[in-house]
């Protein structure tokens, strides 16, 4: 494949919501206007018949949410669309953070009746913190919700980003039928068809045409057009190049349970989104097409295919070509390593892949030997910055009901602490045989038994603990030891030997700090460049 070329059609890119607000839906009626899917499936509550593709663990399947984040990789108008779908619930919103790690641009969602809340606010941060590209698209309006303009200015305060309508809901709640795309000048109108599972029929038509009035009115035309004239006036005009820099938004509307206006966004992102950028690496940085391959470790799953029983490394390809069999190096370790397995994705099926170029993801098989945030090359070596950990809110201790299991109990900890599903701490003198384990949310604890149990066939039970608060202590070994000597904390380890204080209120390391001039905590983990 030619490299430059390659590389100018690739699309990778995230969806990023607050939980509820549609996000498995609108990834998979892009999947389905993509032309990766027949017919798309709803997410439903328990027991449904079908199943959104991007959900592949049982779990999912079940409770009708995303708990692991997928990859989905599909052509449309001559790009390679590289989707990274993200868990939605706020317990899992590690797994997202690290996500956005690996993606050039995102796609905001945001419920039409709800605006702006939490957890967009902090994953816009984290997209925010690496001058992501932003598109929004405003749900669920179909459905009763707030007007265009609060919605728009909502984003623009709370955000503090530019805003600007790329198109304009024709109607509203159950009147909704289209949308007026401004810089064509065109209306869309949508044909609604019972139950969302196919492409919905649409026409295409000019203010000025005859058919549109006949189709909407005289008055809504009228109204159509005063609008447009009004964010012409009021709104911020459009520019590619604050768009690239994270500094203005375009504004979509429409309905993923519907399929009104998932066509208009998938046009959008395959035109405005960028193709894959240098990446800044501990010591420069790497241009895509630099000749030599490089890519980083995101993503860790294992027992992707139980009956296996493997573990995949999702590598992001930043520069180079990558070629199945190739040799590389570890940048962590300088151990070289054949990558003679190499997988494309569709959720959670998979395909071997000869080729892959940058913006693509790679999924690796991994021995043992990769960790979250590695750097894997061929030729010059480059070595990128980690992925950090965010610090736990909610602490368990784990109790094993059969000790014959403790070894598998052990790897199976271990295992999923390397890719992300929980945190585990272990105490001085204990090492892995008895050690603490953190999460964010409780769900993350529920998913933790439920993957022991049926991937290595281990059952444990949780005990709760009254911890809170986890931050990385630093500041030499007084520090560590004036923790150590006090039974108002507990001093433990991470999995890296990092030592890391848990504390019930965040009162009690406000007093640590006065107490100890040297002290510095964390609650994100130090960087990974260098262990």
């Amino acid at each position: 494949m030619d490299l430059a070329a390659e590389t100018t059609r690739r699309r990778t890119f995230a969806i990023i919501s607050h939980p509820d607000a549609g996000k498995t839906t609108l990834t998979e009626k892009l999947l389905l206007y993509g032309g990766a899917l027949h017919q798309a499936g709803a997410v439903k509550a328990r027991k449904a018949n079908r199943h959104a593709v991007s959900d592949w663990m049982e779990m999912e399947k079940e409770k009708g949410i995303s708990i692991t984040s997928s990859v989905l990789q599909f052509e449309y108008e001559g790009r390679r669309m590289n989707l990274l779908d993200t868990p939605g619930h706020a317990d899992f919103s590690e797994d997202t953070y690290r996500t956005l790690a690996a993606v050039d641009a995102a796609v905001m969602l945001i419920d039409a009746a709800k605006g702006v809340e939490a957890r967009t606010l902090r994953l816009f941060e984290v997209c925010r913190m690496r001058n992501l590209p932003i598109l929004t698209f405003v749900n669920k309006w179909d459905r009763p919700g707030l007007d265009p303009l609060d919605l728009m200015d909502e984003v623009q305060k709370t955000l503090n980003i530019g805003v600007t309508a790329a198109n304009w809901p024709i109607g509203e709640s159950t009147s909704f039928r289209g949308v007026y795309d401004r810089r064509a000048a065109q209306a869309r109108l949508f044909e609604r068809v019972p139950g969302g599972t196919e492409i919905v029929p649409e026409r295409i038509l000019s203010l000025d045409d005859p058919s549109l009035a006949a189709a909407l009115g005289e008055e809504e035309v009228g109204e159509l057009e005063m609008a447009d004239e009004l964010l012409a006036e009021a709104g911020d005009t459009f520019s590619r190049e604050r768009f690239l820099a994270g500094e203005i938004t375009p504004f979509f509307f429409g309905s993923a349970m519907t399929n009104f206006g998932v066509g208009p966004l998938l046009d959008a992102i395959a035109e405005l989104c960028p193709p894959p950028r240098a990446r800044p690496a501990v010591v420069g940085e790497r241009a895509p097409l630099d000749p030599g391959f490089s890519g980083v470790i995101f993503k860790i799953q294992a027992n992707m295919n139980p009956k296996h029983r493997d573990r995949i490394a999702f590598c992001r390809v930043v520069s180079g070509s990558f070629e199945r069999g190739m040799d590389v190096t570890l940048a962590r370790t300088g151990k070289t390593m054949k990558l003679s397995s190499p997988h494309s994705f569709m959720a959670g099926e998979r395909s071997i892949v000869d080729e892959a170029m940058p913006g693509d993801i790679v999924g690796l098989y991994d021995p043992g030997d990769f960790r979250i945030g590695d750097t894997v090359y061929a030729g010059e070596a480059v070595r990128f910055a980690g992925i950090p950990r965010f610090a736990p809110e909610l602490f368990s201790r784990i109790i094993l009901k059969d000790p014959t299991k403790r070894k598998h109990l052990q790897k199976g900890l271990t295992q999923l602490a390397q890719e992300g599903t929980i945190q585990m701490f272990m105490r001085e003198g204990l090492g892995a045989a008895d050690p603490y384990v953190g999460a964010v949310g409780q769900l993350q604890f529920e998913v933790l038994k439920e993957r022991l149990k049926n991937e290595y066939r281990v059952t444990v039970q949780l005990e709760s603990q009254p911890f809170r608060v986890a931050r990385w202590v630093e500041g030499g070994d007084a520090v560590v030891d004036w923790f150590r000597a006090r039974s108002d904390y507990l001093l433990v380890s991470d999995r890296d030997g990092r030592p890391v204080v848990l504390a019930q209120t965040p009162w009690a390391l406000s007093y640590a700090q006065a107490e100890l001039k040297d002290l510095v905590l964390r609650d994100i983990s130090p960087i990974e460049v260098a262990d």
